[in-house]
């Protein structure tokens, strides 16, 4: 593990495995970068990049700083950019990938930018995705487990009937001792619409990644997003969904367009 400072003066931890050109995997919500998939996608492609795994602020050993910004979580990103000499590929998978965006509007130094399935909401009869406002409240009343259940349902569409399961198992305390940055992926990503005005100024080459078997949300947000982008192509994994993907696959797909 190494760390580098950001901006503010928060330590953000990282990982860094290979040799070649940089590739930074930015992580969605829950995700830390002991997250397998993270994990198993750095192995993979460090035989042909150098690759820095990290811990957004908040997470893992990464520090944290109040009050939280978005524009801090670029900063962060634009400190491991400079780690890696000064420009980096860069991968963000779910609210991730909307992270890895807003950096490349705010013009960090990203030279080819893959997002998987940024989580944003299309169909207007919807109902606004969690505030993040709604989420630290609930986790400055103590009630971490109700701001995973919120994030969970009403962000991540897992069926409410499934939670009384979930809570059961040994990984709800972990997602509990981390509910504080799901309010940070609901500042991201807001209240759901892809913001079109600021993706439309993003010039950096984009490949955006939809999953063949996720829901229709994921799929038409996928499309939405491409749409905005000036320099974008679409791509669907078949097989896969949001949190279900093959590694090798989708490393093959970073590994090949980052090298074209």
């Amino acid at each position: 593990m190494q760390k580098v400072m950001s901006a503010d003066g928060t330590t953000i931890a990282y990982d860094r495995s290979g040799t070649g050109p940089a590739v930074i995997l930015v992580g969605g919500g829950f995700a830390e970068r002991t997250n397998p998939l993270f994990v198993a996608v750095a192995e993979e492609l460090s035989s042909r990049f150098t690759v820095f795994n990290y811990d957004r602020r908040g997470r893992g050993d990464s520090g944290d700083t109040e009050p939280y910004a978005v524009r801090r979580e670029i900063e962060d990103l634009d400190a491991l950019i400079e780690e890696a000499g000064g420009s980096a590929l860069v991968f963000g998978g779910s609210s991730g990938g909307a992270l890895a965006l807003e950096a490349a509007h705010a013009g960090s130094k990203i030279s080819k930018l893959v997002v998987f399935e940024p989580p944003y909401v299309t169909d207007g009869s919807r109902a606004a995705l969690p505030s993040e406002k709604e989420i630290s409240d609930l986790v400055r009343a103590g009630r971490r487990g109700d701001a995973v259940e919120l994030f969970m349902v009403k962000g991540a569409d897992v069926p409410a009937e499934m939670i009384g399961q979930l809570r059961e198992q040994p990984f709800w305390a972990g997602m509990e001792d981390i509910a504080h940055t799901l309010a940070y992926e609901a500042a991201i990503v807001g209240p759901g619409a892809v913001p079109a005005e600021r993706f439309a100024s993003v010039t950096v080459p984009t490949l955006v990644l939809v999953g063949a078997e996720s829901s229709p949300r994921m799929q038409d947000a996928a499309r939405a997003v491409d749409a905005v982008l000036p320099d974008s192509r679409l791509a669907t994994l078949d097989g896969m969904a949001h949190g279900q993907l093959d590694t090798k696959v989708l490393s093959a797909e970073l590994a090949d367009f980052y090298s074209a």
